[in-house]
């Protein structure tokens, strides 16, 4: 890495989370529960089953969007909890932000009226699907060369290369919908709502922004390294 990593496996998981709230969501996903007292990363990790330099290196993500992190960095790493990580993200972000938001978003919708409504609507309509089809896309294509490559067999159809390139950033057509909810609504329709629901949806954006760096820095790494181990 470019800079020394923020915290060890030594250190405090209780005060790791308290410095960085934003590391709180992540925990399910690795299968950790709450109530781990004053255990080290490592103890939780090795309670819950989890590689603990594959956690580390994803929390740090999340930390500094602008760590770097090369190839040696995995060479150490377990990575079998890797897809399993990105899959439970995957249902976090479908089965549980994405229906918070719209439970909001729908009484604001209903008080902007037909003009601000239906472009609401639209935007986030979009915005959903994009990410539906990111997500649809690595569970269907991606994954599954992955668990091949895993398993030795040698596929030929695909390459971790195309998934780069059509990596794109999900996160653009949000721009649209926050104008709507913070510059041109009127300010008298639910205001406190439309706090709320820009906050969640804000919250949203940074978590899919890191998911996709968590992508980039370790997942194609590691892909490639599978590749150019084919016989």
């Amino acid at each position: 890495m470019n800079r020394q990593p923020f915290y060890s496996e030594k250190s405090k998981l209780y005060e790791m989370i308290a410095d960085n709230p934003k590391l709180l969501p992540l925990l399910p996903r690795f299968g950790i529960q709450l109530g781990f007292g004053d255990r080290s990363v490592a103890e939780v990790c090795q309670a819950n089953g989890v590689d603990t330099k594959l956690f580390l290196l994803i929390c740090n993500i999340y930390i500094d969007p602008e760590v770097a992190i090369h190839t040696k960095d995995l060479e150490s790493v377990d990575m079998d909890g890797l897809l399993p990580y990105l899959l439970a993200s995957h249902r976090f972000y479908l089965d549980e932000r994405f229906p918070h938001i719209e439970q909001h978003l729908c009484h604001i919708i209903a008080a902007g009226g037909k003009k601000y409504g239906n472009m609401l609507r639209h935007f986030y309509t979009e915005y959903k699907q994009e990410v539906e089809k990111h997500f649809d896309y690595e569970e269907k294509v991606v994954f599954p060369y992955i668990e091949a490559l895993r398993k030795g067999l040698t596929p030929t159809d695909f390459s971790i290369n195309q998934f780069r390139v059509n990596h794109s950033n999900i996160e653009d057509t949000l721009e649209d919908m926050m104008n709507i909810l913070i510059k041109y609504l009127p300010g008298d329709i639910l205001p406190k709502e439309r706090i709320e629901i820009s906050t969640d949806i804000i919250e949203l954006s940074a978590d899919l922004i890191s998911h996709s760096l968590v992508e980039d820095q370790i997942l194609i790494p590691f892909v490639e390294t599978l590749e150019n181990a084919k016989p």
